[in-house]
């Protein structure tokens, strides 16, 4: 049997990812480049490989780049992001290393979810635009590919915090699981997957998301006659801030949208943000995001919006997010003539008060991801066949769960 590469690793590490992590060295983040040291390392050990003298420390090359990093100013700094310019072209033609590996993809979200903000602010390489994808590929507006296969119903999916389309294909009992496939065999759906920056505001994603659908109803092949979203967590909050931004707008495509389904979304925030343990949990659930750990304290826009589950401006703009004050939200009302889901989990093996308000799925309290609030105004008008609670689940469970998908695809499906 051929022994692997020492290169193999390499293909997912792009030398602009190493020019983007120098630009955040040189504005004094040194620790940025620590942690994405060790998340590289993290992937490199996954796959039988030797780390260097520490065991978040990479070798070779890449370790001579992150020791460079780690001891610059920022004149050394800029020396090196030229440098890596310079060698950008030669080595990726040299390597043809991918540009979207499944790995590389998990540690870019991982990232954007805990310093997005930040990298977006400074037109940061790594910073993730919001995008539309068919088949693993984003969507060119200006020169849409060939798409046979597509039909006159789009199923959109749209991740949470920390992930990216790619980890809706997950695994369970030894199956590989994806929503929108089983969904697009079962009823003739179309899947689109959105990616996005996790660490911006919600309502900017939610703005930028409502333009992108814009543009999907413009240019898809066939006319959309029904426009489904499933939504995983912070996904459900940018879903219903890009609803209201499409109806403060007039745009087109609402017209179009005919059912939510939301899974796990934490409409009226979690406790656990104050902590910051949505980062802990979230980062902890694969070996390529664990070494943000370090990182949790710094929490996101997109992070402090779950304190309360934000969805518009109005809800953080002029406000300093990270001091505590009550919740001072605008109520923002499900979509009238939209049928909207709720998939609620909880850790326990039965409801009581204490589960339904700390518990819940380990991350979102149950009455939050059922639109439940002490305050009638902010109740979110869920029928009460429109709600469905999976027992002993976890937040990251409900993307891999083949009864969510059953009960998810028993509610779209037409009655007679």
């Amino acid at each position: 049997m051929k022994p692997k590469s020492a290169e193999t690793p390499s293909k997912h590490i792009q030398v602009s990812d190493l020019r983007a992590i120098a630009r955040l060295a040189t504005q004094g983040t040194l620790s940025v480049a620590r942690i994405a040291e060790g998340v590289h390392q993290s992937v490199w050990r996954t796959m039988g490989m030797p780390g260097g003298a520490q065991k978040d420390q990479t070798r070779g090359l890449t370790g001579l780049i992150y020791q460079s990093i780690h001891g610059v100013t920022k004149a050394v700094g800029h020396t090196v992001d030229i440098a890596l310019t310079k060698l950008q072209p030669l080595l990726e033609s040299a390597t043809a290393a991918p540009a979207d590996s499944p790995q590389r993809a998990a540690v870019v979200a991982a990232l954007n979810g805990v310093m997005g903000d930040r990298l977006a602010a400074d037109n940061n390489l790594l910073a993730t635009p919001m995008t539309l994808r068919y088949n693993n590929t984003q969507l060119d507006w200006s020169a849409m590919p060939a798409m046979p296969q597509a039909t006159q119903k789009v199923l959109l999916l749209i991740h949470g915090l920390s992930m990216n389309d790619l980890q809706w294909t997950t695994q369970h009992a030894g199956q590989t699981v994806n929503h929108g496939s089983t969904l697009a065999q079962a009823l003739g759906y179309t899947p689109v997957y959105v990616r996005y920056n996790t660490g911006l505001h919600t309502s900017i994603n939610g703005q930028a998301l409502a333009a992108e659908l814009e543009k999907l109803i413009a240019n898809w092949p066939v006319p959309v006659t029904e426009l489904t979203v499933l939504a995983h967590s912070m996904g459900g909050l940018v879903t219903r801030s890009a609803v209201h931004a499409a109806t403060q707008a007039g745009l087109k495509w609402s017209a179009a949208l005919k059912n939510i389904v939301f899974l796990g979304t934490p409409h009226h925030g979690s406790p656990l943000e104050r902590a910051g343990n949505w980062v802990d949990v979230i980062l902890g659930s694969t070996p390529y995001s664990a070494p943000f750990y370090r990182l949790a304290q710094l929490r996101s826009a997109g992070i402090t919006d779950l304190r309360y589950g934000h969805v518009i401006d109005s809800d953080w703009r002029g406000h300093d997010r990270f001091r505590r004050k009550p919740d001072s939200r605008t109520p923002v009302p499900l979509p009238t003539a939209v049928a909207c889901f709720a998939v609620a989990a909880t850790t326990a093996g039965k409801r009581s008060h204490l589960a339904d308000r700390l518990v819940g799925d380990g991350l979102v309290p149950l009455h939050s991801a059922l639109g439940q609030h002490d305050d009638p105004e902010h109740c979110l008008a869920f029928a009460p066949e429109h709600q469905w609670i999976a027992y002993r689940m976890n937040h990251m469970e409900l993307l891999g769960s083949p009864a969510v998908a059953q009960q998810v695809q028993t509610w779209l499906t037409p009655k007679s």
